[in-house]
């Protein structure tokens, strides 16, 4: 008997590589939220956190870390094409080639740092919430996603930062924008919550499934184990 793909884990994968991707384009833009400066990367990117805690409360952290490397490898490849897009000679007719570039465009430190922050954030994002769900037998979810996101995000800030700008940016600075991110990103968790929590229990009773992460193998290279 052929085993049947759940149409919710499905947009839910396809929503997180959706945000990852996204994510990345929209980085290079700084925006203003009162004194804060950020980059526009903070209006999607958590959610792809929210949606890491949707499937590892629900369907565990085996069925996440598939997940989470799929999205990987969906950015790494939407990373090639827009390289070989930018290297592609253009039309005669076509007169925005800087600004294409400026925008697609990344350097392969930024890059690099943005893979390894991710795998590191997300898979830590993963294991907390597997774990914390097992210590408080299924309740308290509020809490784990709280308590999750904030070592994910900080993690994720930490990695990122360090590898992309350090040597570059004076260290009380980088500092400075480890925390601000952070913070920023967990407080979009926290006001999103009361939806977070809904969409989990609406999912919970829809799959009929509520996952224990209980004697499985934590390690994030054993994709195959499902």
């Amino acid at each position: 008997m052929k085993k049947q793909v759940s149409v919710a884990f499905m947009v839910s994968g396809m929503l997180f590589t959706v945000c990852l991707i996204v994510a990345n384009i929209v980085e290079q833009k700084l925006i203003q939220l009162g004194p804060i400066e950020a980059t526009a990367g903070l209006l999607i990117f958590p959610v792809s956190y929210i949606i890491n805690d949707l499937i590892a409360e629900v369907w565990g952290y085996r069925k996440v870390r598939l997940i989470i490397w799929n999205g990987f490898l969906m950015n790494f490849i939407a990373v090639l094409i827009f390289k070989f897009s930018i290297m592609a000679p253009g039309s005669k007719n076509f007169d925005h080639q800087e600004a294409f570039a400026l925008v697609l465009g990344n350097t392969e430190r930024l890059v690099m740092a943005s893979f390894v922050a991710f795998l590191v954030g997300a898979f830590l994002n993963a294991f907390v919430m597997s774990k914390m769900k097992i210590m408080q037998h299924g309740r308290g979810f509020s809490i784990r996603a709280i308590v999750s996101t904030l070592v994910g995000e900080g993690a994720d800030s930490l990695v990122f930062f360090f590898l992309a700008f350090s040597g570059v940016i004076p260290l009380n600075d980088l500092w400075m924008l480890i925390f601000t991110q952070t913070a920023m990103k967990t407080g979009y968790e926290i006001l999103a919550l009361p939806v977070t929590s809904r969409l989990v229990r609406w999912v919970k009773k829809r799959e009929e499934t509520d996952v224990y992460d209980e004697g499985i193998s934590y390690n994030p290279l054993k994709i195959k184990d499902l």
